[in-house]
């Protein structure tokens, strides 16, 4: 599996055995470390110094585990808009993945994943592609979460149409979401076409990101 171009990341973690087989793996893929660091201080300060284009980084580090990942992400995201952001979690927190959504979603890619997905090696470098491109990945898991917590018009959707929105949000395109569910292109434009009405939400609108933030306003309960 190759990605598009070689990246220059900044990885933020704090147990090292993941941390060193991040560097790892993403080095064997062609992208340059710039550094590898263990904590929110740190985060801030590599960042600062080495302007990479895409930061990896732990929701919860040192010294109090937390939410200091999450808090060194938001001064980054405001002090470079144009910075792609992947955050790591070792457990579904939604309202942490409704934040970096509300920081970062328009303006750069963004993405949400468990921690367990980083040993998909596909799964997780494929991520890490699509965020470099401006895309908005979000868990599997946290979409699930999302949905269940979203009744109301969600209930005018096909299980079909469910699916889509499931892919969509989690930031999967037209041709992927085709590819997933074994139907044509046209046919996932045309369930797109119809969640976007059945949710009443803008359906001019041809930036990726834009439409899957859209969306996960939706399912927050927020006015989209």
């Amino acid at each position: 599996m190759q990605t598009e171009r070689p990246l220059r990341l900044v990885i933020a973690e704090d147990a090292v055995l993941l941390r060193e087989g991040m560097v790892q793996l993403l080095q064997r893929f062609g992208h340059e470390v710039l550094a590898a660091v263990g904590d929110g201080d740190a985060l801030l300060a590599a960042v600062r110094e080495h302007r990479p284009e895409l930061v990896v980084a732990d929701v919860r580090m040192p010294p109090n585990f937390t939410d200091e990942g999450l808090r060194a992400v938001r001064t980054l995201q405001m002090e470079q808009p144009g910075l792609a952001v992947l955050v790591l979690s070792q457990y579904v927190e939604q309202t942490f993945a409704e934040e970096l959504m509300d920081q970062g979603g328009q303006r750069a890619g963004m993405g949400y994943l468990l921690k367990e997905r980083v040993g998909d090696v596909g799964e997780f470098m494929d991520a890490v592609a699509r965020v470099a491109r401006g895309i908005t990945v979000v868990d599997p898991d946290v979409v699930s979460q999302l949905l269940a917590r979203r009744r109301g018009p969600l209930e005018r959707l096909t299980p079909r149409e469910r699916e889509v929105l499931a892919l969509m949000a989690e930031g999967h395109s037209n041709t992927a979401i085709a590819r997933r569910l074994v139907v044509t292109e046209a046919a996932v434009a045309k369930h797109i076409a119809g969640i976007l009405l059945k949710l009443d939400l803008p359906a001019d609108n041809p930036e990726v990101n834009r439409r899957v933030v859209a969306v996960l306003t939706y399912l927050r309960g927020e006015d989209a």
